[in-house]
Parts: C-alpha cells; structure tokens; sequence
C-alpha cells in the first residue's frame, strides 16, 4: 500500500458541512489500490457506547488518485471519525495518528478526527437558483444598439468592423433590454455584463465613477429598466465589480496626483513615496497599466466607500450579484466584509470570483460563492481544440479539478469555455464545429453553471483580445442555425433533465459523464466507436437515457 498517498484534511474539502444536519467527508488514496474503505463515526462523547460504521464510495479518481466520499446525517453534528482501510491482507485504521495496525477506542478522544460543530453561520449556504441557471457573458458595446437618444458622436467603428484595442461601436444597455426576448428564447436566464459604470475605455474596467453608469451605455434608468424586465421573464443579472484598482481619472487619485501626501485619499492607495508619479508609476495598480492604480483595501475608509457602492446597486436597482475582478489580488478581509454587506442587502445574491487557478482559500463560504472556472476552459481546450489529451486523461483532469473543493463550491462554479479574456472556442478548436459542440455538451452535462460568450450559438470567431470581442451579427442569414439550435436543445435538456450527482469514466476512448439516468457519450477521435450497440461518429456526442 502506498501510505504516503492516503490523505484526509478535518474541516477542508475533505470535511464540510453540506447543511446543519449533513456532514460530507472525503478520503484520498493512491489510484487503484483499496479494495474498501469504511469511516466509523460517532458523537464524540458517545463514541465508546453508540459508533457506527459505513461504507465508502469511490466517486471520482484522477491520474494519481481515488477519492472514496460519504454523506452522514448528523442530528447531533458534534461528530468524532476515523477511517478502515483494506488493500488486499494489508488493514489499517486511520486517525490523526496516521495508520496503524490496531486503534485504541478508549483513548480516541485523544486522536479521532472531528468535525467539533456545525454552526449554521459557516454553512457555506448555495444560492438557491443557481441549479437552474444558464449563463450569457455580454461584452456590452459590441452587443446591441439600443434605440435611444443618446450621444453617438463617441461612436468611431462600423458594427461589424474588426475591433481594435481603443474604439467604440456603440452597444448598450438599451440594447441588451431589447434582445431579453432573444436571450429568453435561447433559454438564456442568467447575464452577466462586463463593467458598465463611467470610464474611458471601451471594456470598462478603468473606473472613474462608480455611482453611475457611463453615457456611451445609457443612463442609471436604463439599468433598472434592463433588471426590471429580465427579472419579469425569471432572468438574473450580474455585474462586474472592479475592486482591485480604478481610473487614475477618479477624483480619489487625481485629488492625490495634484496634493500628494496632503490629499485626505493618499490612503486610499499604495504608494511609494510622497506624491504618486505616472512615469515611474510609483504606485501599485493592475498588471503594469500606470493608469489603473490599485485600490488600498486595507484601508477601512476604501472600504466602506467599496461596500457602499456593492449595495447601493442591489438595493436600489436590484441586481442579482457580482463578479469580481482581479479578485484574487484583493485582501481576504475585505471580501468577508464584501459577503457580508452583499448577503445582507440580498440573501441569494451571487457572488463570483474572477480567479484562474486553485482558490480553495477564497471557497470556505465566507468570502465567494464561486470563480469563474477556467480549469476547466483549459481542460476542454486540451482535450477537444488542441489534442493534448485522451479520454482518460480528460477524465482524470475534470475528477481533480472537482475535488478541489466542496460540493456546494462546485454546484456554483461558472463554468465556460471562453470568455473577453480568451481567444473564441471555435477558433482555438479552428473553427471545427464538431469539436465545438461536444464542448458544449460537456458544459452542459457537467457540476455548476454553463456560461455562454455571446455570440457563441451563432458561431462567432475571433482570436486574443481584441478579436475575441467582435460585435454580434444580428443578420440570421449570417447564422450557423444547427448550431444554434444545438446550444438551445442543450439549454432545455440541462433545464428539464440534467441534475443530480455526477459520475465520469471511459470506455476505450469514449468518455462518458452521466447524471441520474441520463447519459452524454462523447467521441472526441477520428474514429467511429461504439459503444454497445450505439454508433458514434468521429468527434460527435450521444445522449442516452435509463429506463
């Protein structure tokens, strides 16, 4: 047995609280190697008279390692456990102690693993509409020009036109309240927009006033209007928060860049020295961009400035959440203060973090719902655009991605195969609409949210940004109509049939992902395959259903 591979970490996501009555826990070993895994649990001070033992299931296995999971009902959550395990003549008890041949029941409460308590207030609580939801990212000047009469002189690119990096073709918030229908028809009822509030640039994320929305978009009455009519069609809306750093045009820095030390904001940012120097950029801000300077969120006058703004567009205008930018380069403390506020101000508000990698830290329910989940983009990029990898491989890569963390954690993940940030699916996957729509189907199929880039039912293209934030060609002649259709008979499916816990494995090189008697069979080979008596074609996908 490989000893040094079984790993179990007490309250992580190896040990959660599902609810105040269920306790989740997880077991790691090395692949293919138990052959049973039993935890024997008990209320901790009852544990000489009233333990219990049950089996472990293995759920998912990646390339290194099985994990074995079990759900427990704890009326009384005050839970001590240990594990059994077998492999072959090999048995071992397994505590905090490590392995060991033989456990000492009289002196367990010395070195059982416990779950002490289950608090309600750590209860990482799901939204509770966050099953249901089909996402729709829109890039809002290159969705749809609405009829207003705003000022269009700003405008200075041809809808349709190749973007560049500096220019503006004029859509806005009017717009996407006139395409609702659309989107509704889609099976869209969940948007999210990228910033909308006043700033230079085209994409937004230069802030200058957060308290209004910037005119090239419309005004602060078009944004309840839009919130208004979705929710009347059952849809959410989202917006992106630009916490990390603003505009070097607010008036928080320019008061700064003029006074120096003797602004009342010189603490609202981070800067080195007396007075903040755009040419030396002496001062912290996003990546190397000298006119985004980061915001100080240590600074409790920053926060309270921050939290106001959060709420302040769920309490008057009603959105249904945030995604957070630059998340992960923000204090932890000012995104539990952030949770707080938002929950506060609206209980099933969502909250999404803009984090690439592992983000285990900001996932414990007291910081972010969720994070846009790029592991699995660049899974579904190995796997169906670029080769890299084989059925099992992509098997193995989405178990450990799940894994990462809890299950109420992975139900809310937004999970998305491109988005601003990235070049276009189909043209990474170079334009093979085949390829395309497996994907889809295995983002439809798989734990959490599906998020669409707009523009991706008709088969938009477009490289690195800016490509990949082309304006949406309203021409249905122009339209790749089976894929359209494609994405809406995933979006009904993923709505009426799909829920429930997922298993995932490989049949040769058909990988397999299945849901409470639905399953998705998908060929990503050149080949035609078989399974059973099922044909699948090259790159093609198949849905089957248990009587």
């Amino acid at each position: 047995m490989n000893k040094a591979a079984i790993l179990h970490i007490p309250k992580s996501q190896y040990s959660f609280a599902y609810s105040t009555g269920e306790l989740r826990i997880r077991l790691r070993a090395a692949k293919s190697e138990l052959d049973k895994v039993e935890i024997i649990y008990a209320v901790k001070y009852d544990w000489l008279k009233d333990r219990k033992t049950k089996l472990m299931q293995k759920s998912h296995s990646d390339a290194l390692y099985d994990y074995y999971t079990v759900s427990l009902d704890v009326p009384d959550s005050r839970i001590g456990y240990i594990f059994f395990i077998q492999s072959g003549e090999e048995k071992y008890y397994y505590s905090e102690e490590g392995l060991t041949v033989d456990y000492n029941h009289e002196k367990s409460y010395y070195n059982f693993f416990q779950y002490p308590y289950i608090n309600k207030v750590d209860v990482h609580q799901k939204v509770e509409w966050c099953d249901r939801s089909i996402f729709y990212q829109i890039f809002v000047d290159r969705f749809h020009i609405g009829k207003t009469t705003k000022d269009i002189s700003y405008i200075d690119k041809k809808w349709g036109e190749l973007p560049k990096p500096q220019g503006f073709f004029g859509g806005d918030i009017k717009g996407i309240t006139e395409k609702l229908d659309y989107l509704n028809d889609l099976g869209i009822n969940s948007i999210y927009l990228t910033p909308i509030f006043q700033s230079p640039s085209n994409h937004k994320y230069d802030t200058i006033d957060y308290d209004n929305v910037d005119e090239m978009f419309g005004t602060n009455d078009d944004l309840k209007e839009l919130v208004d009519c979705a929710h009347k069609r059952g849809m959410k809306v989202l917006l992106d928060a630009v916490f990390n750093h603003c505009s070097y045009l607010c008036k928080q820095f320019q008061d700064v860049l003029t006074k120096g030390k003797q602004s009342e904001f010189f603490d609202w940012f981070i800067i080195r020295g007396d007075k903040p120097d755009l040419n030396i950029m002496n001062y912290e801000c996003f990546a190397a961009c000298n006119y985004m300077p980061k915001w100080n969120t240590n600074n409790p006058e920053v926060q309270e400035f921050l939290l106001h703004i959060a709420t302040k567009w769920i309490k008057e205008y009603g959105i249904d959440g945030w995604r957070l930018d630059v998340a992960d380069e923000v204090s932890h403390d000012f995104w539990r203060l952030f949770r707080k506020a938002v929950k506060n101000a609206k209980a099933d508000a969502m909250i999404i973090g803009e984090n690439w990698h592992d983000s285990r830290p900001w996932l414990e329910g007291d910081q972010f719902d969720s994070i846009m989940n790029y592991s699995f983009t660049k899974a579904c990029l190995d796997y169906f655009a670029y080769g890299k990898m084989k059925a099992q491989q992509f098997c193995n890569r989405l178990s450990e991605i799940l894994m990462r963390n809890t299950d109420q954690v992975n139900e809310m993940m937004l999970n998305l195969l491109d988005s601003h940030d990235t070049e276009r699916f189909l043209t990474n996957a170079e334009e093979n609409k085949s390829k395309l729509k497996c994907a889809l189907a295995v983002m439809f199929f798989f734990v959490g949210m599906p998020c669409l880039y707009y523009g991706t039912e008709i088969g938009m293209v477009g490289g690195y940004d800016p490509d990949s934030r082309r304006t949406f060609d309203w021409n249905e002649n122009h339209w790749d109509k089976d894929l359209y259709n494609t994405v809406k008979e995933l979006i009904k499916l993923r709505k009426e049939k799909i829920k429930g816990k997922i298993r995932m494995f490989t049949e040769g090189e058909i990988f397999i992902l299945e849901r409470e008697k639905i399953f998705l069979a998908v060929n990503n080979t050149d080949k035609t395959l078989k399974l059973g008596t099922t044909i699948l074609k090259p790159q093609s996908y198949k849905i089957l259903f248990v009587r």
